[in-house]
């Protein structure tokens, strides 16, 4: 291949790679536990937006289970926000297998 066609190509996936970062903004996941009792809901860039705790997770004298809840919910949503980052970057790459750490899928 030419390396101006390769340089071309190069900067079209830049340019798409930068517009997909920001369509991930607005891309959403929720990661629960407890049968939903613990909800965190995160955006495309892995920043938590909310978090719902029902009553039924709050227990004074086990703090413990509310701390394992939130951190499952909290696992299952960056599990969930990273295969839709995948689903989003491998349609730009077209497969292509991107360095780990890209758009924060580590």
């Amino acid at each position: 291949m030419n390396p101006m066609d390769m340089l071309k190509n190069f900067q079209d996936i830049q340019a798409k790679m930068s517009e997909t970062q920001e369509k991930l903004r607005g891309v959403t996941a929720v990661g629960s536990a407890g049968g939903d009792m613990v909800r965190v809901e995160f955006n495309g860039h892995m920043e938590v937006r909310s978090v719902k705790i029902s009553p039924e997770a709050v227990d004074p004298d086990d703090i413990e289970m509310l701390e394992d809840l939130l951190l499952a919910a909290c696992t299952d949503g960056i599990r969930k926000v990273k295969e839709r980052i995948q689903e989003e970057v491998s349609g730009l790459t077209g497969g292509l297998d991107l360095p780990p750490g890209m758009f924060g899928s580590a």
